[in-house]
């Protein structure tokens, strides 16, 4: 029993890691995509990922 619950800590730190590189990488081509039109789609996913409401949005 006590291993079981390691693992799904073990799990949860992962996909907290993985959600928060996504993260990051979505923030910088936010900043640093060639054009216009993939910057602002970045910027989109990134704040729906974290769940940034449409009207409080620019």
């Amino acid at each position: 029993m006590e291993d079981d619950s390691h693992v799904d800590e073990i799990k949860v730190g992962l996909e907290k890691k993985l959600d928060a590189m996504v993260l990051h990488e979505l923030y910088g081509k936010s900043k640093t995509a060639p054009t216009a039109d993939e910057r602002e789609k970045a910027r989109q996913e990134y704040l729906e990922r974290r769940g940034i409401p449409d009207s409080f949005r620019w």
